[in-house]
């Protein structure tokens, strides 16, 4: 059986409302058609990236003030890789603390229009590039993190598990504080270099191929793998919701080039 055409709308004027519209309004003809969708399905699973957390004070990397963009003494892409981080502990973890760590941030508008959509029986599963737990603390319950998360850290010696204020409450590069243990702690994060957990990127899978309505938000879909997971999908519709262009905004129903707290905020009114 052939795949569905994503870039069909059933009874929708596709061709006016698939073209993106910065600052649209909130009652817009888009917005409209995506309550629709959400509050017409059961199985709807959202795929998000950095963006959907840069309203909560915390950078992407990508953009012209991200991450990758900033001057140190060795890449960015080289500092978060895990030779770098067997060899420079300290130098990592003066990085890590420095700019992948924001435990001040808190959830945004984004994050609690999906927990409300949950709540609701609409959205079924979170799936998130990010690594800061905010999808949690707005309160979703399956949220399947793709490259971990830096609430979550171990001994490498021992398996003793570390919070995030753990690791901030010890200066310089952490180590396990069980006795006669003494180990390196390390953050449960994916790091370059390291696969994906497999167990995660299997129920990541299996959500997208149930879904009814795959909603893609604050990501390019540049990165591999987590880029490749939209081939599993089978459902009715994409919707991608970005500030900018990505390579994969033709294939779907719906796509919205604005804030994804206000797109998101307003379905979940």
């Amino acid at each position: 059986m052939s795949k569905p055409d994503h870039r069909n709308l059933e009874s929708e004027q596709l061709e006016s409302l698939h073209e993106p519209e910065r600052g649209q309004q909130l009652n817009s003809p888009q917005l409209e058609s995506l309550r629709r969708m959400v509050n017409g399905s059961k199985h709807v699973v959202f795929f998000g990236g950095a963006g959907v957390s840069t309203e909560s004070g915390i950078p992407d990397f990508r953009s012209q003030d991200g991450l990758y963009n900033l001057s140190y003494k060795f890449p960015p892409e080289t500092m978060l890789s895990n030779s770098f981080y067997r060899s420079h502990r300290e130098e990592f973890f003066r990085f890590y603390r420095d700019k992948v760590l924001h435990a001040d941030a808190k959830p945004n508008a984004a994050h609690r229009a999906l927990a409300s959509l949950e709540q609701a029986g609409h959205i079924r599963a979170v799936i998130t590039q990010n690594i800061d737990g905010l999808h949690q603390a707005a309160g979703s319950k399956l949220v399947l993190e793709l490259h971990g998360s830096v609430h979550r850290n171990y001994c490498e010696l021992c398996g003793a598990s570390y919070s995030l204020a753990d690791i901030l409450a010890q200066p310089g590069a952490p180590f396990c504080t069980r006795a006669e243990c003494g180990g390196e702690v390390k953050p449960d994060v994916v790091l370059y270099e390291e696969p994906l957990d497999g167990n995660i990127l299997e129920r990541a899978v299996a959500e997208i191929e149930c879904a009814e309505v795959l909603i893609i938000g604050g990501t390019s879909l540049m990165v591999n793998p987590a880029a490749s997971l939209l081939r599993f999908f089978g459902g009715e519709h994409i919707v991608i919701i970005n500030r900018d262009a990505t390579p994969r905004d033709q294939m779907a129903s719906l796509v919205f080039h604005d804030s994804i707290c206000e797109v998101l905020g307003a379905v979940a009114l």
